[in-house]
């Protein structure tokens, strides 16, 4: 029995699941939560393609939380490879977490 290949727009819908379970080692709240994840696509050639940022240019995981995220997703059978794109514009903001973070972290 073969497998059913999935299309561009499920692999994002996978993608995006797969990202809340990447965590900020220095916030109890994942990444997807947190509003660090600006953008995630799948070309027709099955490439994903996540656009991020991190708390500060000085985040500690930013040498490991791209890594990371780029482990999950080749993993999903599918994607043929990733390109994790690190941006500083727009800059994070605390108010670009979702209601779920905020009350994880007692802002609400």
């Amino acid at each position: 029995m073969s497998e059913k290949t999935m299309t561009p727009a499920e692999l994002e819908a996978e993608i995006k699941l797969k990202l809340q379970t990447v965590y900020d080692p220095e916030i109890p709240v994942n990444i997807w939560e947190l509003g660090l994840i600006y953008e995630v696509k799948v070309q027709d050639n099955f490439q994903a393609y996540i656009k991020m940022t991190l708390t500060s240019p000085h985040c500690p995981a930013a040498e490991s939380l791209p890594g990371e995220i780029g482990v999950k997703i080749r993993a999903i059978p599918g994607i043929t490879g990733v390109d994790v794109d690190v941006v500083w514009d727009p800059p994070w903001e605390p108010d670009m977490m979702s209601e779920v973070a905020k009350l994880e972290l007692g802002m609400l």
